[in-house]
Parts: C-alpha cells; sequence; structure tokens
C-alpha cells in the first residue's frame, strides 16, 4: 500500500513539473537581459519597461480583454438559454439539436473562419469589433451550452414544480431557483470560453478588421520579425493577476463560510 502511495505522488510530481517547467521557464526569461531565450545572462527589468511602453501591445492586450469579457457575456446568456430550452423540450428532434448546438467545436477553425468571413462578407458587414464578437461568440456558446446541460441533467425538476405550486411563474421560477443552481456551471463555461477566446488566432485573423488587433493576432503577427521577451513579460503579468484573483476569491470564500458556520453555531 505504501509502495503503490509512494508510485502515485511520483507519478504526480513528474505530471505537474512537466505541466509547470514551461510556465516557470518564461517567467525566468521575463527577467534575463538578453534578447535571445536560450541562455540567461542577467536580472533585468527592461522588458517590462519596454511592454508598458509598447502602446500597440497594451492596446492588443485591451481589445483582446474587452472582446473575451463581451463575447463570454453574450454567449452565457445564449448559451444558457439554450441548455435550458433544450433541457425541457422531448422532441424526436431533440438529439440532432443537441449536436448542431455543438457543432461549432467540431468544425476546424480554418473552416469556421473562412465560413464566417465570407458570411460577414455577404451582409456587408464593416469588419472590427462587432465581426470579431460575433465570430467569438458563435464557438463561445457551446463550451457554456454543455456545462449548463450537464448541471440540469443532475439537477431536481421538483424544486422548481415546488416554486410553481406556491404561485411563482415560469420565469420567476427560474430565476429564483434553477438560475442560482446552475450558477456554477455557468460560471465555469464563462472561464473556459474566455480563455479560448484569449487565446484565438485563427477565426480572428479571418474576421479580424485592418483597424484593430487582438492579443494573440498581435503575437503571431510578430513571428515574421521575431518574437521579443516582452511577450515573457505580459504573460508573467497575466499569471500573477491570474493568481491574485484566485487568492482573492479563495480569502472571501473562507471568510463567507467563516461567517456562515458563526451564524449557525449562534442560532444553535
Amino acid at each position: 500500500m505504501k509502495k503503490n502511495t509512494k508510485l502515485s505522488g511520483l507519478y504526480l510530481g513528474i505530471v505537474f513539473f512537466l505541466m509547470y517547467l514551461p510556465v516557470a521557464v518564461v517567467i525566468i526569461f521575463s527577467f534575463n537581459e538578453s534578447r535571445l531565450p536560450v541562455r540567461f545572462t542577467g536580472f533585468s527589468l527592461k522588458w517590462y519597461q519596454e511592454l508598458l511602453n509598447d502602446r500597440a501591445m497594451i492596446e492588443a492586450l485591451g481589445n483582446s480583454l474587452v472582446l473575451g469579457a463581451a463575447s463570454c457575456l453574450v454567449s452565457a446568456v445564449i448559451g444558457t438559454l439554450g441548455a435550458v430550452g433544450l433541457s425541457r423540450i422531448h422532441w424526436k428532434t431533440k438529439g440532432a439539436l443537441e449536436y448542431i448546438s455543438i457543432l461549432p467545436l467540431m468544425i476546424p477553425e480554418i473552416i469556421l473562419g473562412m465560413v464566417l468571413m465570407a458570411f460577414f462578407y455577404l451582409l456587408d458587414m464593416p469588419f472590427g469589433m462587432l465581426t470579431l464578437l460575433l465570430g467569438h461568440t458563435v464557438f463561445c456558446v457551446p463550451y457554456i451550452l454543455m456545462e449548463v446541460k450537464a448541471r440540469l441533467a443532475g439537477m431536481d425538476p421538483s424544486l422548481e414544480e415546488a416554486a410553481r405550486d406556491l404561485g411563482a411563474g415560469s420565469f420567476r421560477a427560474f430565476w429564483d431557483i434553477t438560475l442560482p443552481l446552475i450558477m456554477p456551471a455557468v460560471m465555469s463555461g464563462s472561464l473556459l470560453a474566455f480563455a479560448m477566446s484569449m487565446d484565438d488566432v485563427v477565426i480572428s485573423i479571418f474576421v479580424n478588421g485592418p483597424r484593430i488587433s487582438t492579443l494573440p493576432v498581435k503575437v503571431y503577427t510578430q513571428l515574421k520579425t521575431g518574437v521579443t521577451p516582452e511577450i515573457n513579460a505580459l504573460c508573467t503579468l497575466m499569471l500573477a493577476f491570474t493568481l491574485a484573483v484566485l487568492l482573492v476569491y479563495t480569502l472571501i470564500t473562507r471568510l463567507v463560510k467563516g461567517k456562515n458556520r458563526l451564524f449557525s453555531t449562534k442560532q444553535k
């Protein structure tokens, strides 16, 4: 038993080492004085300074954050309502509808990007933030829809039925009962969709406008002239921000749980 535990711990250690080694390399070389990420020649913060002075890179980052947040918000509404609707119908074509709803995930990105570009061109839409938002929403919706649909499958339908028996309408029962129960699935799907939106290159290139650029497209276009360690600095700052958000969320969650326990103890 102890031998199996040691082997499991060793296996997990190797897996985590391989997973986080590239992240550690990016962080280390963001402080490298040299431009070439092959040898650490000395500690320096010049790449962070150049990043803050690079207006084009900061603008691309801002565009990606706005695009990711907007596409997640729209996708959360569409995906949640779509999952609720699919869970309540009992048509013979329900399976086909579920398959169509996740079809954007199965289509290769280059094909989906070409189709969206042709569709927007037929509609005579100017390529820019609006086409980017619509394109990202197309492939973000399935992530949220699948998460919410899985949560609805494990939820007791009698809870909403009890609310209706007590006089609540369909919207009130959904808002007060169903939505709070599926909110964790909506949040997890939205976070996954946000990450995919921030990471997308192929579709963004097809539906992008000439006057706007997202961060992945900006980095991709720099490959022709060479990517500087500014990207390492940017990745390090984004990682630090993510860890800070997770830390604050953990502290708030523990504080709320502590207050709830204290309140329940006083009631007893």
